[in-house]
C-alpha cells in the first residue's frame, strides 16, 4: 500500500488442520475450478526438527473480515494410490488437458530408504528416483511414471507449467554436486483410458537452483531471478521466460541494480509479490540474534510501451522495506491473500485502516486456530 509492505493476522478456520512450518515444499496455484474455490497445493517440505513431510495440503481463503482480517481455511488432501512419499525441494505444477486436470509432482530430495542407513548415514538425504507423479485432485489418487529421458533426480530447480506442459529448468544433481544447464519439457495427455506423458530435451536451458519466478503480465510472461550457479556463487543474472503455443523462450535481461549488501551476501532467498513484483531477503552477517538481522528489498519489473506488451521496455526498482514495526516472522512462511490493488489504493488515507480496533478481534473460544477435540482438552 503506497510502497510500503507490512505484515498483518491472520486466523484459521476451525474445521483447518494443523500446517506444520515447512521449508522447500512444493506449493502450485489452483485457479478456481468448478465449484471449487482459489487455493494454493503445498506437499511435502522439511521441518525444523528435520522430519520430511509427504502431505498435500490445501490452503484457501475463507473469509475476509471487517478491517482487511484474513480467515484462511487449511485442509489435508488425503492421498491413494502410487504416493509420491516425503520429500522436499521438488515442484508441483497444475496441468489441464481435455477438461481435466492433476498436479504433477518431479524431484525433490529423501532419506535414505530404512534398509539403506547406516549410523554414519541415517540423517543423510538422496536425490528422489527420476519419476514423474501424478495426482487427481478430485479424488485423490496418484500415480507413478517412468519417463525414459528423465535418467537422475534433481532438486530446486523451476516449474513453469501451460495449458498440458511442465517445463523444468535448471536444478541440482546431489551425485554429481553439478547444476546442469538443463530444459526439459514435459507433456501429460490426460485420456480417457489413463495419462501418457512424454518428454522432449530442449536446448536452450540455464544453470540454476532455487530462483525466484516473478509473473510480469496476464499470460504465461515470467522474470527469472535470484538463486545460485554454484554452491558458493549466487546468481545476479536476469532472464524473461515467455510460454506459447511455439514452445519457451528465454532471453537474458537487465539485472537490478543490486545494492552492495546484495552482491557480497552469501545468501538470499525471497519469492514473488504478485504481478511485476519480488521480496528478497538478505541475512545480515553476525546480527543472528539481533531484530534486525535480516534486510529485505522489493523489486518491481514494470511493463512501459504500447499496452500490448510487444516492444515494450522493462524497467526495475528496488528498495529497502522497513519491518522494525511489524511481528517477527515465524519459521513458517505466513501466508496472506491479499486484497486487489485497486483495493488497497481505496482505502482510506487517513490511517483509520492500519489502527487496531478491538471489536475485530473474535473470541478465541470460538474462532482459534486450536480447536478442542473433547471435553477434557
Amino acid at each position: 500500500k503506497r510502497g510500503e509492505l507490512k505484515l498483518r493476522p491472520i486466523s484459521f478456520s476451525n474445521d483447518s488442520c494443523y500446517l506444520p512450518p515447512l521449508r522447500s515444499p512444493a506449493v502450485a496455484h489452483l485457479e478456481p475450478w468448478g465449484s471449487d474455490p482459489e487455493c494454493y497445493l503445498i506437499h511435502g517440505g522439511r521441518t525444523p526438527n528435520n522430519e520430511i513431510s509427504g502431505s498435500l495440503y490445501l490452503l484457501g481463503q475463507e473469509s475476509r473480515g471487517s478491517n482487511r482480517k484474513v480467515t484462511l481455511r487449511c485442509q489435508e488432501k488425503e492421498l491413494v494410490g502410487e504416493m509420491p512419499g516425503a520429500r522436499f525441494g521438488h515442484t508441483a505444477s497444475v496441468v489441464y488437458s481435455r477438461g481435466k486436470r492433476a498436479c504433477v509432482l518431479f524431484g525433490g530430495r529423501c532419506y535414505r530408504p530404512p534398509g539403506e542407513r547406516t549410523t554414519e548415514t541415517w540423517n543423510c538425504v538422496v536425490d528422489s528416483p527420476p519419476q514423474v507423479f501424478l495426482i487427481d485432485l478430485d479424488f485423490g489418487c496418484c500415480s507413478s511414471h517412468i519417463v525414459p529421458e528423465l535418467t537422475d533426480g534433481q532438486s530446486f530447480h523451476l516449474a513453469l507449467a501451460r495449458d498440458d506442459c511442465v517445463y523444468i529448468l535448471g536444478g541440482h544433481n546431489l551425485s554429481s554436486d553439478s547444476r546442469p544447464v538443463r530444459l526439459l519439457r514435459i507433456q501429460v495427455q490426460l485420456l480417457l483410458g489413463g495419462p501418457v506423458l512424454s518428454c522432449d530435451i530442449l536446448d536452450t536451458g540455464l544453470s540454476l537452483t532455487s530462483a525466484i519466478t516473478v509473473k510480469t503480465g496476464p499470460g504465461h510472461e515470467y522474470v527469472v531471478l535470484g538463486g545460485y550457479q554454484s554452491e558458493t556463487q549466487k546468481r545476479l543474472e536476469c532472464n524473461s521466460v515467455v510460454l506459447d503455443d511455439n514452445g519457451i523462450h528465454i532471453k537474458p535481461r537487465d539485472p537490478p541494480p543490486w545494492t552492495g549488501e546484495i552482491t557480497h551476501s552469501r545468501t538470499w532467498f525471497g519469492g514473488s509479490l504478485g504481478v511485476g513484483s519480488a521480496l528478497i531477503g538478505v541475512p545480515a552477517e553476525g546480527r543472528s540474534a539481533q531484530p534486525d538481522a535480516h534486510s529485505f528489498y522489493q523489486v518491481s519489473f514494470q511493463m512501459e510501451g504500447n499496452g500490448n506488451g510487444e516492444d515494450a521496455i522493462q524497467g526495475c526498482s528496488q528498495e529497502s522495506t522497513d519491518f522494525e514495526d511489524s511481528a517477527p516472522l515465524e519459521d513458517s512462511e505466513e501466508l496472506y491473500f491479499g486484497r486487489e490493488p485497486h483495493e488497497l489504493e481505496d482505502s482510506s488515507d487517513d490511517g483509520e485502516a492500519d489502527a487496531y480496533n478491538e471489536e475485530d478481534e473474535e473470541d478465541e473460544s470460538q474462532m482459534g486456530y486450536w480447536v478442542s477435540c473433547c471435553l477434557g482438552c
